[in-house]
């Protein structure tokens, strides 16, 4: 494995917006379209970086698409180095601040340095971080979402066997805690008691719904309770992780490492999930699962399975990788799912490329 030297030439951001096969119907929103920025970071030296952000919301990409493009121009003719370069771009918003839009923005950027370096390297970006290529045990996480029991459970059985998974996430917040408690027994009685159940409350919750509703569910054998309040609440959170036997999880809305830092500090969770368009990329994550395993705390992953999968494997404490499968129809090849895990391409970076076909039919303005 040679040492790289890439100078950055350019940025093409492109926005799609693809129909999601199960919309997501949750307390705070129900999303039946997709939005992607692909990103492709052009080289001197010819090769191109690879990355994709997932930001939500249609408009969103407004923003994120020019800020790429700022950031390009900023940076052109810079080495691929990605900690310097996500550093350069942090500093650049010390005057409108690190959270937000333009985070997101600079961690698309590192994803995709990073792809180029490994392919400059010709191997696959779990090797150059140290590691090998192999698979990561995985939950399934592309639906259950507020529906009825019968519905949820039946669904559940697709779930698992969409890749013969030993973990599900489920999604709660229903009016009544009985339509809950409800849909929890509809699938564990459709799925077996082996399954692994993780629950999310997708922040729907303020501390005073939170407390009965957690514990009603503590004597369950659930793998996580994840953001039952809103995300920066670390006090409640802290509450709850020192309640309850069933452990909190949190961390896909920490911007940078600082903030996962700040919810080890407070004792807000027993478990985190960073997400990468927040924490920093690649760069982001390698910063912050020091902090975690410091703390005696597993880390999961929050969307992006294919970078996930990489740095899963170099990852001290690695617990599940989150599976969605949302982008895979811009891809040219999907990572293949099979006995619960994801399993890596042995091919150079990430193993990211477009299919321009689904690409141009679902390209929109931004």
């Amino acid at each position: 494995m040679k040492a790289a030297s890439l100078t950055l030439r350019a940025i093409n951001a492109r926005a799609v917006l693809l129909k999601l096969r199960r919309p997501v119907v949750a307390r705070i929103a129900t999303i039946t379209e997709w939005p992607l920025v692909l990103i492709d970071l052009e080289t001197e030296e010819g090769i191109v970086g690879r990355s994709y952000l997932e930001p939500y919301t249609p408009k969103t990409m407004r923003y994120i698409v020019p800020a790429l493009h700022d950031m390009a121009e900023m940076l052109r003719g810079r080495k691929i180095a990605p900690f310097e370069l996500f550093e350069a771009a942090r500093k650049s918003l010390h005057f409108v601040g690190y959270q937000g839009l333009s985070l997101i923005a600079a961690s698309g950027l590192d994803m995709a340095a990073w792809d180029a370096l490994a392919k400059a390297a010709g191997v696959p970006l779990c090797v150059l971080l140290g590691g090998s290529v192999g698979p990561v045990r995985a939950y399934n996480s592309n639906g259950l979402w507020l529906k009825e029991p019968k519905a949820v459970a039946e669904e559940a059985i697709e779930l698992r066997d969409e890749g013969g998974f030993a973990g599900l996430k489920l999604r709660l917040g229903r009016t009544r805690i009985a339509d809950d408690l409800a849909t929890i027994a509809a699938v564990r009685n459709a799925v077996g008691k082996d399954i692994e159940l993780m629950i999310d409350f997708n922040q729907g919750l303020h501390l005073g719904e939170a407390l009965p509703r957690c514990h009603a569910l503590d004597d369950l054998g659930l793998a996580w309770i994840e953001e039952p309040l809103v995300y920066d609440n670390f006090a409640g959170h802290a509450q709850l992780a020192a309640e309850l036997e069933t452990p909190i999880q949190i961390g896909e809305n920490f911007y940078g490492p600082r903030d996962m830092h700040r919810a080890v500090q407070a004792r807000a969770c027993d478990l985190v999930m960073p997400d990468f368009m927040r924490i920093g990329g690649v760069s982001g994550w390698l910063r912050s699962a020091p902090i975690a395993a410091a703390a005696g705390l597993p880390i999961s992953t929050h969307l992006y399975p294919e970078v996930a999968a990489h740095v899963m494997r170099v990852t001290e404490c690695a617990h599940w990788l989150e599976w969605q499968d949302w982008a895979d129809p811009i891809l040219a090849q999907p990572y293949r799912i099979s006995g619960g895990q994801l399993h890596i391409p042995d091919v150079p970076g990430i193993g990211l490329e477009w299919n321009e076909d689904a690409v141009a039919a679902h390209r929109v303005d931004a």
